[in-house]
């Protein structure tokens, strides 16, 4: 049940909203890293991923922010399930389909933010 005054299309606009900021530290995070920020929100009809980046060494790399700003419930990198992970290959091939990548070294990273603090897990889903 939600709090009195409180209506459903204003929970999902401030999770949403939470999501959007745990994007933009992510985004942030990766800039001062040296990375170039390709694509933020990549939607197909298969599903999104938050951000599409090249690494320092020409890598392409598909991103999921996770990001907790309260009380977590367990470690964000949890949160990437495998049948998320296998949704997110499925989009990954696509993005590559439709922009004709083909002979590009390509990796899945998860960022996961806890009460502001980013932790950055490099090759966490094999499946490419």
């Amino acid at each position: 049940m939600l709090p009195d005054g409180e209506h459903p299309a204003s929970s999902f606009v401030h999770t949403r909203e939470k999501g959007n900021r745990g994007e933009d530290t992510a985004v942030e995070y990766l800039l001062t890293h040296g990375f170039e920020i390709v694509c933020r929100k990549y939607q197909s009809r298969r599903g999104e991923i938050d951000c599409i980046a090249r690494d320092t060494d020409g890598t392409l790399v598909f991103i999921e922010v996770k990001s907790s700003w309260g009380a977590a419930c367990g470690s964000p990198f949890s949160w990437v399930t495998p049948a998320k992970q296998r949704k997110l290959v499925m989009v990954a091939r696509q993005y590559l389909a439709e922009h004709r990548i083909t002979s590009t070294a390509c990796r899945f990273d998860v960022i996961g933010i806890t009460r502001g603090k980013v932790e950055h897990l490099r090759n966490a889903i094999v499946g490419m």
